[in-house]
């Protein structure tokens, strides 16, 4: 366990410089300070000085807490920026930057399966941070989709590659809206407020839980919309999972399927709060 946790603290640590390289080319292209690139900063120069210490008797969970925040705030940044510009189209394109800043998200995930470190990842992260993960890379698929929607042009001649993006900004929500199973309702659970239980009873932790419901119908809706005839093809993701464990079995995405649920779903939650 101790050789693991020191192969972890030193990816980690390898993974922290090339985050703080990249800041460091970020606060400089924005010619001024940003509150969030700070803060990343100020988190890996932290992540830096524990990776000093004795490897073997550091707490790779704090240490993958701290890079993950750090890649949090940093992307956050980068997002802001492609939103505020709707998503532009120039020599370094959209959706390469997109790429990149899944790429950055997924890390931390990739690292923990990568070293075999827990059977659930969640006891390392935290259902919060991996929950915030997956809401990010969705909700970023969800905000580009959005803007490619809305380029016929480019409709015209890449509807498969919109549905790839859409396959995937589904999957993600629908995993952050999986890592934490319902509450179920009983005489041995109490609530001050009925309303609140019932939402927990759905899963609706917070309003970023029903948002990326809101946001996976919409996509869906995309998906009939713009690829309707390119259904039969064979993107896969996990539409039944209720708990962070229950992860394993993939089906073919039918946007149609999907998007039902999700409004019916929704049609559910919304007569509780009547």
């Amino acid at each position: 366990m101790a050789a693991a946790n020191s192969t972890v603290v030193k990816r980690v640590e390898e993974l922290g410089d090339l985050a703080q390289a990249h800041i460091q080319q970020l606060s400089e292209a924005a010619g001024e300070d940003d509150h969030f690139l700070i803060r990343a900063s100020a988190a890996l120069e932290k992540l830096k000085l524990l990776c000093g210490e004795d490897k073997e008797c550091s707490d790779p969970s704090n240490l993958l807490e701290l890079y993950t925040q750090a890649i949090l705030d940093m992307t956050y940044f980068e997002e802001n920026k492609l939103v505020d510009e709707d998503f532009p189209e120039d020599s370094y394109s959209s959706s390469q930057k997109v790429k990149d800043l899944i790429s950055f998200l997924s890390e931390p995930e990739i690292l923990v399966k990568e070293n075999n470190m827990h059977p659930k990842q969640c006891t390392l992260l935290g259902d919060e941070l991996l929950e915030c993960l997956s809401w990010r890379r969705g909700a970023l698929l969800y905000m580009y989709c959005h803007s490619l929607t809305k380029r016929r042009e480019w409709l015209s001649r890449k509807s498969s590659l919109l549905k790839k993006y859409l396959v995937d900004g589904i999957s993600y929500l629908l995993q952050m809206l999986n890592y934490r199973c319902p509450v179920e309702l009983n005489e041995g659970v109490s609530f001050q407020d009925i309303e609140t239980a019932k939402l927990l009873s759905e899963g609706i932790f917070s309003d970023i839980h029903l948002l990326a419901m809101m946001y996976c119908g919409e996509m869906c809706y995309w998906g009939l919309k713009h690829c309707a005839n390119r259904q039969s093809e064979n993107h896969e993701v996990d539409t039944n999972a209720s708990g962070a464990s229950c992860t394993t079995h993939k089906e073919p995405l039918d946007f149609r399927e999907v998007g039902e649920k999700i409004l019916n779903k929704l049609k559910k939650i919304d007569k509780k709060d009547a």
